[in-house]
């Protein structure tokens, strides 16, 4: 195979084009949020993924989990997670059972962000798609998008 080769350009095309949807979409998403409940995509992420969690076996995450779910570099996360607690919407604890471990929790007033932004996120996110759609591009991305559905 050399650089050249029409299978890794059409590879490399692919890549470009998932790359391009996915940055459209964020950046709609991440207009729509600034603009109606000041946060960021990242700090919607993060309050979305920690809302799951739940006191059963398992039910928290370590750090490094919530910066997989996320996307960011644990030092990142810890970074944002500082600015939301700030912000009162995080508080951290120890864990009961390992007292070097710390966990995240989303405070009232972050699920009541969470639950307002939510619409927000989600309308954004189908406004992106459907502009997305109209290119020839991108549309069988959409379309993989909106099909997709992830186990439970």
């Amino acid at each position: 195979m050399t650089a050249t080769d029409p299978a890794l350009t059409a590879l490399a095309q692919g890549w470009c084009a998932l790359s391009l949807l996915h940055g459209r979409i964020e950046a709609h998403i991440e207009r729509a949020l600034q603009a109606a409940h000041d946060l960021s995509v990242r700090e919607y992420s993060l309050l979305d993924v920690l809302s799951r969690q739940h006191d059963g076996d398992g039910g928290h995450l370590q750090m490094k989990q919530v910066a997989d779910a996320v996307v960011l570099s644990q030092s990142a996360t810890t970074r944002l997670v500082t600015r939301l607690e700030d912000r009162g919407l995080l508080t951290r604890y120890l864990c009961p059972t390992d007292r070097r471990g710390i966990y995240t929790n989303v405070t009232e007033a972050g699920f009541k962000l969470l639950e307002e932004a939510r619409p927000t996120s989600e309308a954004a996110l189908r406004e992106a798609l459907d502009a997305a759609a109209s290119n020839p591009e991108l549309a069988p991305l959409v379309k993989a998008v909106e099909t997709l559905r992830v186990a439970a």
